[in-house]
């Protein structure tokens, strides 16, 4: 491991132009307007955890398509009008168990942790428990960078951002929760559907966005061997002549594009040793971002991030953000 991308001081000021097709909002408006047509229908059914001080329902709401997504919502207890934070998942992985999940509402906040559909087999430690019935109504191994890539209206993220801007009002509809403190948050695929629901969804109050994923895609395939960026590579080498329509479907999806209609205030965090969601790839994004942010750098650490120590700084950006003590 090492530093293999830009210096430092060059970061700071990289701003590349985006790839943004002419219709992207209006891709985005109908995508959610057909989505609203469904009830979002959410169910919260209490779960034994065997936590004491902690409320725990396993969750479930109608996503895109009306498909059920599950979720667990974690109350600190006697919550009454707290805020929340909707937390994404990393790829491949699942919601896991409640008891993954406790820092948010050890520190007063609601937790709503979002399934990712069609995600979750790929270790025992973080389980998932929603299919995609469009492409497999069952949990998959890492593998779904390609599907539906020839088309953006058929692209597998399409659903993915649609399932977690309707999370945000499932949990603003929750009866212990302040809707007016809201925020996203996740690590590497999670901080990439953050970043999305962040600009798509107006009931977002706050953004926690640690080193992205899905985010400025033409450079970070052309710099990384890691996965899952090399699942675009090793698609385009056996299908090279898809390259226009791939990178066309991408840029519906592209975290920059994203990144420059977010308002929220947002926390990004970014590792100079990261080689699966590269350092230029994150400031990137974090340079487009549009709104008051601010971003922590790690400068020895790898994809992992600031680990533990980003979600301590993490907790105090929101207490203070939203008055919590």
């Amino acid at each position: 491991m090492a530093l293999f991308d830009l210096p430092l001081e060059r970061l700071r000021d990289y701003l590349p132009e985006r790839d943004e097709p002419a219709d992207f909002d209006a891709f985005w408006k109908q995508t959610l307007e057909e989505a609203s047509a469904h009830d979002l229908a959410p169910e919260f059914a209490p779960y034994d955890a065997a936590l004491s001080e902690v409320q725990v329902y396993d969750a479930t709401f109608a996503g895109w398509g009306g498909h059920p997504i599950r979720a667990w919502m974690l109350l600190p207890s006697g919550a009454d009008g707290v805020p929340c934070v909707v937390q994404y998942i990393g790829y491949g992985s699942g919601r896991g168990l409640p008891i993954d999940h406790l820092s948010w509402p050890a520190a007063g906040f609601a937790a709503l942790v979002v399934d990712t559909r069609g995600q979750g087999a790929k270790n025992a430690y973080h389980p998932g428990a929603t299919g995609d019935p469009y492409g497999g109504d069952f949990p998959e191994t890492p593998g779904v960078m390609t599907r539906g890539i020839r088309g953006p209206e058929h692209y597998y993220y399409r659903r993915v951002f649609t399932d977690a801007v309707r999370a945000v009002d499932v949990a603003a509809g929750h009866p212990a929760v302040d809707a007016a403190r809201i925020a996203v948050a996740g690590a590497s695929q999670g901080g990439g559907i953050a970043q999305a629901t962040a600009a798509l969804q107006p009931k977002v109050a706050a953004a926690l966005i640690d080193v992205p994923f899905l985010t400025h895609f033409r450079r970070a395939v052309e710099i990384t061997d890691e996965d899952p960026y090399q699942e675009l590579v090793r698609f385009l080498a056996a299908q090279p002549e898809a390259e226009e329509e791939v990178f066309r479907t991408l840029s519906y999806f592209d975290g920059l594009n994203f990144a420059a209609r977010g308002r929220v205030p947002t926390l990004y965090s970014v590792a100079l040793m990261d080689f699966v969601c590269p350092p230029s790839t994150v400031f990137a994004a974090y340079n487009h971002w549009a709104g008051p942010k601010d971003i922590e750098v790690w400068s020895w650490n790898g994809h992992e991030g600031g680990s533990g120590r980003q979600r301590m700084i993490q907790l105090r950006y929101l207490r203070e953000l939203f008055a919590t003590g």
